[in-house]
């Protein structure tokens, strides 16, 4: 079975790209560019996952991996990129083995790992000092989001360049947006996650008290999930939170990550995010209780192990 569902594709130019990463969001990703026609290179530290994913998405083309990042960058039109953090975002475009040093001039870096809006700005200046594009475009929508083509992607970068990227960025996303300048696109994500933080600690809270109170959550859930407070969270996870299923999804260890830079971005700019901070400490406690990889709806187990 493939790692992507079917979807349809808007027609656009076929080009030549490079994708560097192929975790759980870059690998359905690629794939999605492949399937909308593009020629597409991958990387991968471990190359064990940069052969299988040739084997699945360019049978005919098995060869169509590379042993580093500037060599699937090379004759590149745009190179995507799905990493860590922002150690392996440099780790893969900076230096002699970086996907910079590969790239032709004019070629745009696409990157859509959730890393700090300061080495978003980093990579930008340093890309078009080596008549290089770049764009931080990192994504909402977890792996489901990256498997059926509709992640949330948050630009920040040249309008220019947004505009070239945007149209091939449509083949795994559902809404691709600039939001502003260099940095913009990360400090977007930055939102996007003190939103997340807040309501699963808000449902985690709501899902406890009531079975406590002894409801049929479940039900409740379908009956509240019609009215005001309904939402993503919600409607994806409120019932799993009931059964006590965390094993798939968003990992408590990346959300920490994601937390991380908002907190230390709100030191820089000065914003006040208290209930963010708490909720961040929250997911310490999941970690300690080893849910490091539990989805970010596990919060509930503090709960329901009387630490709260």
């Amino acid at each position: 079975m493939s790692s992507i569902n079917p979807r349809s594709y808007a027609p656009t130019p076929a080009l030549r790209v490079a994708f560097l990463g192929l975790g759980v969001m870059g690998y359905p990703m690629a794939g999605h560019l492949a399937r909308a026609g593009h020629t597409v290179k991958v990387y991968n530290r471990n190359a064990t996952k940069s052969i299988a994913w040739c084997h699945e998405f360019t049978p005919a083309q098995p060869e169509n991996h590379a042993q580093t990042p500037r060599e699937a960058a090379q004759g590149a039109d745009i190179v995507f990129a799905c990493v860590g953090n922002d150690d392996d975002l440099r780790a893969v475009v900076l230096g002699p083995d970086g996907a910079f040093a590969g790239m032709q001039p004019g070629a745009i870096f696409v990157d859509h790992t959730t890393t700090s809006a300061a080495v978003a700005r980093e990579l930008y200046a340093q890309a078009l000092a080596l008549g290089l594009a770049f764009l931080d475009a990192p994504v909402s929508g977890g792996q489901a989001g990256a498997q059926n083509g509709q992640l949330t992607v948050m630009c920040g970068g040249d309008l220019a360049v947004f505009e070239r990227v945007q149209p091939i960025a449509l083949a795994f996303g559902r809404a691709v947006t600039r939001i502003g300048d260099s940095g913009a696109g990360q400090l977007a994500k930055m939102v996007n996650q003190i939103c997340i933080a807040g309501l699963v600690q808000g449902l985690s809270e709501a899902v406890a008290f009531g079975q406590q109170a002894g409801l049929d959550m479940a039900l409740v859930l379908d009956v509240i999930g019609k009215g005001a407070a309904q939402s993503w969270q919600m409607d994806n996870r409120g019932k799993t939170m009931v059964q006590g299923r965390f094993d798939f999804g968003f990992a408590v260890d990346w959300m920490r990550k994601d937390l991380g830079l908002v907190l230390d971005e709100a030191r820089r700019n000065g914003a006040r995010v208290p209930v963010t901070a708490l909720v961040d400490q929250f997911y310490a406690d999941v970690q300690m209780a080893g849910g490091g990889r539990w989805d970010t709806s596990s919060l509930i187990t503090r709960l329901r192990t009387g630490k709260a």
